[in-house]
């Protein structure tokens, strides 16, 4: 008689494979498991608490509709870091949207400041420049340092090729170094 594995020991292929059978414990188990990461990244990307937690439910909701599009061919982190990237971008241009509504419209919004973060973290002061970069850069800082992964596993969420990692890396320190140069760090 096999035994059943506990929801916790269960691996995440396992849950997924369960999810898109319409498991739903498997996949409150899947959003509980990874959503601490999505959170995480979400807030290194937008500096906002705010923004980060609406990032994180949408992805929630997101992966809820895509789970059964999940075809294991790369770790279910990696296609789980694309979908948070995917909702912040699309949160962004929403964003940007209302702003140019606004600014068409001459209203002028009040600005809530830094949302409560801490201005003399230096730490803070430097992912805020990071969010200041292209893209690219911004998505291989946030996993190499950000999340600790390898230029190799960065590739595969970026999916582009490892010295392509590399190189943002190297052209996202220089600007950088420029950045907070010029913020008065350095």
């Amino acid at each position: 008689m096999a035994m059943m594995l506990d929801e916790s020991e269960a691996s995440d292929s396992d849950l997924v494979g369960r999810a898109r059978d319409g498991d739903r414990t498997a996949f409150g188990e899947l959003v509980e498991r990874h959503y601490g990461f999505v959170h995480r990244v979400a807030w290194r990307w937008c500096g906002n608490r705010s923004d980060a937690e609406d990032i994180a439910q949408e992805v929630c909701a997101r992966l809820g509709r895509a789970i059964r599009d999940y075809r294991g061919g790369a770790a279910f982190t990696t296609w789980l870091y694309a979908m948070t990237l995917n909702a912040a971008r699309d949160m962004q241009r929403k964003s940007a949207r209302e702003t140019a509504k606004t600014t068409a419209y001459g209203v002028h919004a009040l600005v809530a400041g830094d949302g409560g973060r801490e201005a003399e973290d230096p730490a803070e002061r430097m992912w805020a420049a990071v969010r200041q970069l292209p893209d690219k850069q911004r998505d291989a800082i946030l996993l190499v340092y950000g999340e600790g992964l390898s230029h190799a596993a960065a590739a595969d969420a970026m999916a582009i090729a490892e010295a392509t990692v590399s190189w943002h890396i190297h052209e996202a320190k220089k600007r950088l170094k420029l950045l907070m140069r010029s913020a008065g760090e350095e």
